[in-house]
Formats: structure tokens, sequence, C-alpha cells
């Protein structure tokens, strides 16, 4: 009988791939993408120490629309941004997770640049 993959399993061994070449540091940290089915999430990490610096994700309180559809990624992007830019961060690097760079994943990143992040 043929068995069918997981597709998480499937992404995160694309995610470990990617990782092997990209890692953030204190002057330019990684933005982290992680998206659910009814949610998105995204986090500045410094790998070097391994602590996430800023953070912004559709599950917060001050967030009250859907959290599953491109105009919401693309508002946790621009909140990232504003975030980033009030500690003082201006470059990242960006990690898509695994995803494909297409739908939410790539309107977050379209709302970080529009907030000022460099990547």
């Amino acid at each position: 009988m043929i068995t069918r993959q997981d597709k998480n399993v499937k992404r995160l061994k694309r995610h470990a791939r990617v990782r092997a070449h990209i890692s953030g540091t204190a002057q330019r940290p990684r933005l982290a993408v992680y998206r659910s089915h009814a949610h998105i999430y995204a986090q500045i990490i410094d790998d070097v120490k391994g602590v996430t610096l800023v953070s912004a994700s559709t599950t917060e309180k001050t967030f009250t629309e859907y959290g599953g559809n491109k105009t919401a990624a693309k508002e946790i992007g621009k909140l990232i941004a504003e975030r980033a830019l009030a500690k003082g961060i201006s470059e990242v690097v960006f990690d898509r997770g695994g995803y494909i760079y297409h739908g939410r994943v790539s309107e977050l990143a379209a709302g970080a640049r529009e907030g000022g992040l460099k990547f």
C-alpha cells in the first residue's frame, strides 16, 4: 500500500536545509515566519545569542481580525517592522520557514518591506 507523506515533515526538511545556510547575527538578525491554518507568526531572532528580539502574530489581543488571510499577513509584516525599527533593527535575513514564497508568506514580506525593513 502506498502511503502519503506528511506535508509538515517535508516542510521541516526544507526548513532544515535552508537553516544550514541562513543564520541571524546581532547586526542582521533572522526574520522567521511560521504560518498555521488560522494564524501567522513572525519573529526576529539573533541566532548567535539564541534570543528572540521582536515578535508579532495574529494571536495577540490587539489583533481582532481573522489571521489566516493575506491582509492579516501584511498587517503583521508592518507591525513587526514597526517594532523592529523601534529597537534599532533595520536589516534582517528573511527565513520563509520552508514555505513557498507565495501568498501569505510573500504578503508578510511585502508588509515588512513597506514598514521599513531591508532584506
